[in-house]
Order: C-alpha cells, then structure tokens, then sequence
C-alpha cells in the first residue's frame, strides 16, 4: 500500500496541484507561500523535474483558499520537507497519468514511452503528442495513487542545483510586488483605534478634535468597542489615527501591574505542569550533579514594514489580501468572528517584507475585513503604524530553562533533566477566534485557551529541548505559563533557539569540567553519524584548535544542534571579540539538509538565521514598563548591516540521501549556542541570560 506524503493526503484532488491552462504552460498550486525563502522556485525546481519540462514553463501560484491545497501554515521548515514531498508526488502521478494517455493514443506500452520537456517520445523518437495535446482527454479531478515512483536524485535534472530565484527580478525592479504596494479602484485607507485592554469599553469619542488632527476628510466606522477611521487620503487618515489615541476615552481599563524584565518573574507566575520522559532521579547515584539556569526575555518579529491587509465585501462575498502565514487558518478564524461561511470568503496570499511567524498580518487583514463589511462595495486598506506594530502584534515568550545533569566517573552526563518555563507558542488564528479585532467586536464566542504545539509537530516551549546526545535517561519538564504580560504566538524556531542555547552552553560548561576540549567532547557523547559529520566538517572549515586558551578577549565557542531531532543537522562556530561589547568577526557553519532542492536558496535561509540569531542575541528584547516600551528601533535595536560578520556555509550530505530536510532555522538554536559559548571562552566566566547586552559583560568581568 502506497502512503501518500501528508498535505497529498490531505489533499488528494491532483487538480488541487497541476494543471496545464494554455500550450506550452503548466500551472502548479501550493498552499505554503513566500516569505522571503525562496520556496516557491523550489517548487518550480521540483515540479519541472517531476513533470520534465523546462522550468521557464512553470507557473506556481500560491496562498489562496480558492481550488488550492489546504496545507496550513507555512512555518517550522515543513515547505520543502513536506509540501515539496507532495508536491513531486502529485507530479509524478499526474506524469504516469499522461504517460498511460499517451500509450492508448499511440497503441503502445507506456514502458516505451519517455518525456523531454513536456513532449511524449516512443523509444527516443517524437510522437507528436505532448501534455498539452492530451490535457482535454486526461482527468485529473482523480485522487493522488502514490503508485507512480519519483525520481532518484541522479535523474534530477532541476533539483539539487542552484537555480535564481524567480519572485526576485519583480522586486529588484521595483514592480508593485508586495502587499503594501497594492491599489484597488475606489480604494480607502483605514486605521484602527485599540483597545488599551481586551475587555475595554469605548467611553467617549471626540470626533470634531480627531476631524482637526486630520486635516482632511475621514469617517468613523464603529461595531461595539471596535472604531476605525477611514477616508480616500492615507495621510489624513495617518494623522487621525494617531491624534485618535488622545481623544478616545476608554471604560474597564485594567490597571497596570509592574512588569519584571527578566525572564526569572515566569518562576511565580499560574504554570500548567506536564512530565515527558521517565521521573528524574530522587537521588544521584554516587554521580556528580552539574545545574545551570539560563534565560532569554521576550523577542519581538520586527518586520521591517508594518503589518498591513486588503480587504473588499461584494455581492456578499468577502476577498481578503494579507501577507499572514497561513491562508486557511486565517479564512475559519474569519469566518467565526464575522459569522460567515467559509466559502463565502477568499483569502489570497501576498507578499510582505517577511516575519517568519505569527506578527500582526492575520490581525490587519481582520481589521480590513470588519471595516470592509460595514462598507459593501469599498475596497479597504489597512496598514499599522510602527509603534502599534510594536506594541499589539504577538511577542516570542520569555524562556527559562533549568538544565540539570548527573556526570560519570568519565565526566559524560548520564542524566539529564530540562525544566521550561515559558509562555505559549501557539496563538496563532485557527484553533480558536484569536483575532485582535475580535476582542472588540459585539457577540463574540469566549476566547479559547490555546494549546501548546503538539510534540508530534515539535513542539512549542520544548523544541529541542531534548539532547540528541547518548544519554541513558532524559526527560523535560515543561511548565506553562498561563499569563504573561503581553500577547504571546509563535516566532522563528519557537522554543528551540533559547532550549539549544541552554542545551548546548551546557554541554560547553561539562567540557570545561571534564578538561576536555568541546568539540571532542561532543564527538564522544554522540553517535549519530550525521551529526558526527556536521561536528567535524565545521570544525574543519574553522581550523578548530583544541583547548585553545581564552579569556584575553578573543574566543572561538562550537555548538550544533538537529532542528527538532528531525529536520536539518546544524552545526556553527563563532569568532568574536569582547570587551565592553561583543563583536562579530565570522561564522562557520556546516549543515546537513538532505537533498537541497535549491543548494544556493538553502544557503540563503541558513546565513539569514544566523543573522537573525545573532541580533537576538547581542541586541534584543522587548522593553516592558506596564506595557511593551520598545516603540521603535532606538527601542528595540536590530543587528546593523555594519555589524554583521563574515559568514561561510557548507551544505554536506554524507549519506548521500535523497530527502529533503527542512532548514530554515537549523542555525538559530545552534548560533545563539555558539556565540554564547565564544563570549565565554573570551571572558573566562560564563553569561547564561539573553541578550548578551553591556550591563551583563560589564557584570561578568567584576565578578
């Protein structure tokens, strides 16, 4: 029996995914969308191979509720590893299918026939048919067998090499690309004015002081504590929505408690408990106990433009344009706030400057479509302001991890413990009605509590919690914390980055304690051969010195890590140098993704984590003061162009696999680590709490 890969089997309709609308052309559908990754060249690589057609015939059109594939979000490196399994798979069956047309067409075997770029040829020699000849006669309204093979990675002829990305000529040249570009006839712009708190009611409204401030035409729409301004000249509307924070008054608002800024507050906040692994040990069993606590405050996403939504209402149905993540999701979210029927919606993807994760998208193309509904026929636009962006959209939440280790005779952990505290990942719309504007609205279904992700997906608050290293016994014990002081969702990596850097920091301080060097001490605690492979190749490529001695400022640190124990192996060093401040001077990195659809775009996604790791770690963290205080980048300081390192990456496959991994945050977790583990090796002391600013340089040098 042939298992189709899981979005295939989802949807298994191939129509969902190919179809060939004029000569010469094919079109294929995904429902993972562009960030900014590149995934959807590696599509066209994947599906030109599948198919064997050039790939300057390929269409992939993506991101829309409307005869596309339902693959929910496109997060957690799950596009290429999964949806590109479909993807090829949904091909190859449409290819036998066309295959078996041909051969009745012809009165022969299928088995003479082959394929050279969408043409059917008989034994080497053309037919005269060709996909296009045969598409009136070939169904594909059928469902996906998984009987047809897929292509070896030795007769690929797209995939495993470095194609230019397709969606960048558009952006480099300047074409209306991107959401914030887009214009629709008779179009008005929007902005919302917010809630203070969740259950505020709207007290009073000065509309002749807002009506000043605009210094041009606007109206009000209302619908319960829900109030939007809106008007045909973006700037009046700008102004009116700022001046709108002074002049609206607000009932039920909920009195500011002070906030701590460091994560360790989570220890006296309600938890909900969970055990995975076996009881940790009542007593050491004649080891020695190693335990170290590290940490790292709340992340915002940062995108470098706002959050901003299209949405228009018509003849009683609603279209939605929005940059969010995950368009179905966004569509049943939709539907239960405004009390519509999913099909009489249509959400469609475009692309924003990028997030990777739950920002404000989802709640801006919501703002749009409430707006929209109480002005049927009128396109509106809705776009945030950088201080609303900072202060609504979903942080990343605080960790605090609590590494514990029993140590043998040999100085190797043969027990080991993660306890987590940290708020949940996984608000975003889908299980429940978290939309912001929600919130505001009149007869709302009470708000669910959210789950965390499942460990099934990964996880949330315990991504990578658990050592890939060969230790007897390990549990994680993870404590959900249910109030936080901010809204909290998904960012990059979710748990992993911070459950890596404690992880892997505290693997470096067992090195330091056993007196052995940390790369020969990882090697001699794992077994697995790819990550073995990704250890030594990186410390090649950084000509690792072994025990080399620290503390004069300079410091190399080593760290590694396997997203999720199932996606790409990582492993990264760091050179920097410290004194009252932590410079980056480069970055080594070695991974193993499998098969690289597009080595070159695999490339990309690995440096931009680094990058992205880094200024978590060197820079941010969310200012609280009763309230997020990071309005802006004075605020919230993001890595420079002018601080980022030199950085080299080597994609290795040693087993030569023809699978892809997913790779888009392999580095994140393993970066952090390694920097973390530098900045100790240059200080001789180590700083376990992020980011790793002055003050906490400053402090470890005085101890």
């Amino acid at each position: 029996m042939n298992t189709l890969p899981g979005p295939l089997n989802d949807n298994p309709r191939l129509d969902l995914w190919v179809s060939f609308p004029e000569a010469g052309k094919v079109a294929v559908n995904t429902g993972r969308v562009e960030l900014g990754q590149g995934v959807l060249t590696a599509m066209a690589q994947i599906a030109a191979d599948e198919l064997d057609v050039a790939m300057t015939r390929v269409t992939v059109r993506s991101g829309a509720t409307d005869h596309m594939p339902n693959e929910g979000y496109t997060a957690g490196s799950q596009s290429i590893q999964f949806g590109g399994l479909a993807m090829g798979q949904a091909c190859a069956d449409v290819r036998a299918l066309f295959l078996d047309s041909a051969a009745k067409v012809l009165g022969c075997s299928a088995d003479e026939l082959s394929v050279r770029d969408g043409k059917f040829l008989r034994n080497g020699a053309a037919t005269g048919q060709d996909y296009w000849t045969l598409a009136g006669a070939v169904d594909l309204a059928v469902n996906a067998s998984g009987q047809a093979k897929r292509k070896a990675a030795a007769d690929l002829t797209f995939v495993g090499r470095s194609s230019a990305r397709t969606d960048l000529p558009a952006k480099l040249f300047g074409e209306p690309v991107f959401i914030h570009d887009m214009r629709l006839a008779g179009m008005k712009h929007a902005r919302v004015v917010r809630q203070p708190n969740r259950a505020a009611t709207i007290g009073t409204i000065d509309v002749d002081a807002i009506r000043r401030a605009a210094k041009g035409p606007i109206s009000f729409v209302r619908s319960g504590d829900f109030l939007a301004i809106v008007g045909d000249d973006e700037h009046a509307v700008e102004l009116a929505g700022a001046a709108a924070v002074n002049h609206v008054t607000w009932e039920h608002v909920e009195t500011p408690t002070p906030l701590q800024q460091e994560a360790n507050w989570l220890l006296q906040r309600p938890v909900v408990d969970r055990l995975l692994g076996s009881p940790e040990p009542v007593d050491a069993q004649g080891k020695q106990r190693f335990e170290a606590t590290y940490s790292r405050g709340y992340l915002a996403h940062a995108s470098i433009s706002p959050s901003c939504g299209l949405a228009e209402f018509r003849d009683g149905h609603l279209t939605v344009w929005t940059h969010c993540q995950g368009v179905f999701p966004l569509r049943g979210a939709l539907a239960r706030m405004l009390k519509l029927e999913a099909k009489a919606i249509t959400v469609h993807h475009v692309q924003g400057s990028g997030c990777y994760g739950h920002n404000g998208a989802d709640d801006a193309a919501a703002d749009a479509a409430v707006i929209a509904l109480q002005m049927p026929g009128t396109p509106i636009r809705v776009r945030w302001r950088r201080e609303e962006e900072f202060i609504h959209e979903p942080k990343s939440p605080a960790m605090l991890v609590k590494v514990r280790a029993l140590v043998d005779a040999a100085g190797k952990p043969a027990d080991w413990t993660a306890e987590i505290w940290s708020g949940n990942h996984n608000g975003r719309p889908g299980g429940g009605n978290a939309l912001l504007a929600g919130y505001a609205l009149p007869d709302q279904e009470p708000f669910p509590q959210a789950g965390e992700v499942p460990e099934a997906v990964g996880g949330g608050a315990t991504r990578n919690a658990d050592p890939l290293y060969d230790i007897a016994d390990k549990r994680i014990i993870h404590h959900m914390v249910t109030e936080t002081p901010v809204r909290v969702s998904a960012l990059r990596g979710l748990g992993a980055m911070p459950n890596v850097f404690a992880l892997e920091c505290a693997i470096d301080e067992l090195a330091e304690r056993a007196g052995v060097d940390p790369v020969a001490y990882r090697l001699s605690i794992v077994s697995d051969p790819r990550a073995r492979a990704v250890i030594e190749h990186v410390a090649a490529m950084a000509k690792w010195q072994a025990n080399a001695p620290g503390g004069d400022g300079r410091g190399r640190g080593i760290a590694f890590a396997r997203y999720k124990n199932r996606a790409a192996y990582s492993a990264v060093v760091v050179d920097l140098e410290v004194d009252d401040e932590i410079r980056l001077r480069h970055v080594w990195c070695a991974t193993d993704a499998g098969l690289a659809v597009n080595p070159d775009g695999a490339i990309n996604q690995l440096e931009g984590g680094i990058i992205q790791s880094a200024s978590w770690v060197l820079k941010e963290q969310v200012r609280l003061d009763n309230g997020p205080a990071s309005l802006d980048w004075d605020s919230y300081p993001v890595l420079k162009f002018s601080e980022v390192p030199e950085i080299a990456v080597a994609l290795i496959n040693p087993t030569q696999s023809d699978m892809p991994l997913g790779v888009g945050e392999a580095t994140a977790g393993p970066t952090a680590a390694a920097i973390g583990n530098a900045v100790s090796h240059a200080l001789g002391s180590r700083i376990r709490d992020l980011p790793l600013t002055r003050e906490r340089i400053m402090t470890s040098l005085l101890k």
